[in-house]
C-alpha cells in the first residue's frame, strides 16, 4: 500500500524510544494512521503536532500492516499554540476528529470542515470569529456518523416556522408553540445553526455548544467520555469567561 496525499495532523503519541504514532485526516481517504521513524526528534517535533497541514507518504506491505509515514510541513499552526484560547480549540477539535472517525473511511466533508476551522482560527480577531465554526463542524461530524439533528420542522406541530429548541431525546426542533409545558426540558436552538443570517453572538455560540455536546456525548464518545471531553470541558471554561 502506498498513498501520497495531504492530511492534517489530528493525534500523535510516542511510540518506542524515538518514533510517533501519528493519526491525520486525508481528503479522499479519512482517518489514516503512520509511524513515524525518529518522530521524537527535534527535526520533526514541529512537524508533528496536530493541527499541522503536511505532506503525507504512507507505505506499507499489506493492508493490514501499521503503515511507516513519511511528513513533510505545508502548514504549521504552530504560532496559535501560544494563545491559550486558540490551543485549546485546536487541543479539542483535532481530540474530538480523532476519536470520533474510524480509519480508513472516507470522510471528505470532514476534511473541508476541518480545513474550514483551522483557517477560521488564524484568520479570526477573536474568538467570536470562530467559534461558530467550531460548532458547525461538531454538528456535522454528528451528521457524517449518523447522528444528524433533524432541525427542518418542528416535532410536534410539522410546521417550519418559530423554532426555538432541540429535543435532547430525538434530536428534533421544536417551536416555540410546541414547546409548550416542556420547553424548560429542551434544549435552546440558536438561529444560526438553521440558516439564520446574522453573525451569532456569544449567547447563541454558547447555546450551540451545548446542542453539540449533549448529542456527541450521547452518541459518540460514548466510551471515551471522561478523557476527550476534559479537553472540550477546558475550551468551553475559557468561552465562558469571555462570553458570559
Amino acid at each position: 500500500m502506498r498513498l501520497q496525499t495531504d492530511a492534517i495532523i489530528i493525534a500523535v503519541r510516542p511510540h518506542g524510544e524515538h518514533g510517533a504514532i501519528v493519526r491525520a485526516l486525508t481528503p479522499a481517504e479519512g482517518v489514516q494512521v503512520g509511524y513515524v521513524r525518529g518522530g521524537r526528534s527535534r527535526a520533526l517535533r514541529p512537524v508533528l503536532v496536530p493541527g499541522n497541514d503536511i505532506a503525507a507518504e504512507f507505505r506499507a506491505r499489506t493492508d493490514e500492516q501499521l503503515s511507516h509515514l513519511t511528513a513533510e510541513l505545508s502548514h504549521s499552526r504552530a504560532p496559535l499554540l501560544a494563545e491559550p484560547l486558540a490551543a485549546a480549540a485546536i487541543e479539542w477539535v483535532t481530540a474530538l476528529t480523532a476519536a470520533a472517525l474510524p480509519e480508513g473511511q472516507p470522510y471528505p466533508a470532514l476534511y473541508a470542515g476541518l480545513s474550514g476551522v483551522l483557517a477560521a482560527l488564524e484568520a479570526a480577531p477573536s474568538a467570536r470569529g470562530w467559534a461558530a465554526a467550531l460548532v458547525r463542524y461538531e454538528l456535522l461530524l454528528l451528521g457524517e456518523l449518523g447522528f444528524g439533528l433533524d432541525l427542518g420542522e418542528c416535532a410536534v406541530t410539522g410546521t417550519a416556522g418559530n423554532l426555538r429548541y432541540v429535543s435532547p431525546k430525538s434530536g428534533r426542533a421544536v417551536s416555540a408553540e410546541g414547546a409548550g409545558a416542556y420547553r424548560d426540558r429542551l434544549l435552546r436552538l440558536p438561529t444560526f445553526l438553521i440558516g439564520g443570517k446574522e453573525a451569532p453572538g456569544w449567547p447563541d455560540i454558547l447555546d450551540g455548544f451545548a446542542v453539540t455536546g449533549h448529542f456527541l456525548a450521547r452518541d459518540v464518545l460514548i466510551e471515551r467520555q471522561a478523557d476527550i471531553l476534559a479537553a472540550r470541558h477546558r475550551l468551553l471554561d475559557r468561552l465562558h469567561r469571555i462570553g458570559g
